[in-house]
């Protein structure tokens, strides 16, 4: 048995191609995400992987919707997104495939 805290992982990014990671791989992302109310990224899309999101708890705002405590956004290739967080909000994000460089701003 390992142990390890999600504080020492990259932005909550803990399985991937990212440094430190529990298992390096290009074929899954997988992170648990913590922001504070009013946190917000800018429209943005991936070319290549499908990204999942779960809210744990909190309430978040993508594309005009909220979504709230146990709700799963699936969000396809190609498809464009905001996130603002309403509250305070913990996520689960899963991407497949982890693809390098596959965020888009979209202008």
């Amino acid at each position: 048995m390992e142990h390890y805290k999600l504080d020492d992982m990259f932005k909550g990014w803990f399985i991937g191609n990212f440094e430190p990671t529990l298992q390096s791989t290009n074929d899954v992302e997988v992170g648990v995400k913590k922001y504070k109310a009013g946190d917000a990224e800018g429209f943005h899309h991936h070319k290549i992987a499908t990204e999942f999101t779960v809210i744990l708890n909190g309430e978040v705002e993508m594309s005009g919707k909220r979504f709230t405590d146990g709700d799963i956004i699936k969000i396809t290739p190609g498809t464009s997104t905001d996130f603002k967080a309403i509250t305070d909000v913990t996520t689960v994000v899963v991407k497949i495939p982890g693809a390098n460089n596959d965020k888009y701003i979209d202008q």
